[in-house]
């Protein structure tokens, strides 16, 4: 049994089953070592040469801080016709950067775009965080939207609207502009 820390996190959580970020929403919460690890080395070169699904993007933005260039590899979810990314740990440093960048990024997938990030009011998060359960034509209340909803969102796989707005505040969600 791997060990686990960072708010009930297992060394194997984010490979073989999904990260329990909603354990500890109060503070931020970073995915395990080994999953980081992997997103630098594997994620960059498998979506540059398409062989991730397309809503598989890395999230190029400056350190808030540093002026470094960070990478953030995620998923993207699209809504309503608009695409949105989701901070399913919350108050994470790619949040913190994107706010202090003005939402100013850049967007890796087969191409490389310049965009802007624009955060949602809470009201509106809803939608979209169903959207990210329900993304590549998953089932409501199949295994793996059971399992995200779980542990990402620390909701029931059918989740109604109220529920989802709950916890809504936690849980940041940018629009992507392309420009």
């Amino acid at each position: 049994m791997a060990r686990r820390k960072h708010g009930g996190q297992g060394r194997l959580d984010g490979l073989v089953r999904p990260v329990r970020y909603a354990r500890s929403r109060d503070r931020y919460r970073p995915p395990p070592s080994v999953y980081r690890w992997l997103n630098r080395r594997i994620g960059p070169p498998a979506i540059s040469l398409g062989l991730v699904p397309a809503d598989v993007i890395i999230l190029e933005v400056e350190g808030r801080r540093t002026g470094v260039l960070r990478r953030t590899t995620m998923v993207r979810a699209s809504s309503g016709g608009a695409f949105y990314v989701v901070s399913l740990a919350g108050e994470s440093d790619w949040v913190r950067n994107v706010r202090a960048a003005g939402g100013q990024v850049v967007i890796r997938g087969r191409q490389r775009r310049a965009a802007r990030l624009t955060e949602l009011p809470v009201r509106e998060r809803p939608a979209v965080i169903r959207a990210y359960l329900l993304r590549w034509g998953r089932r409501p209340g199949s295994r793996p939207v059971a399992r995200e909803a779980r542990y990402y969102f620390g909701v029931g796989p059918d989740a109604p609207e109220a529920e989802l707005q709950a916890v809504a505040e936690h849980y940041p969600v940018f629009r992507i502009e392309y420009g």
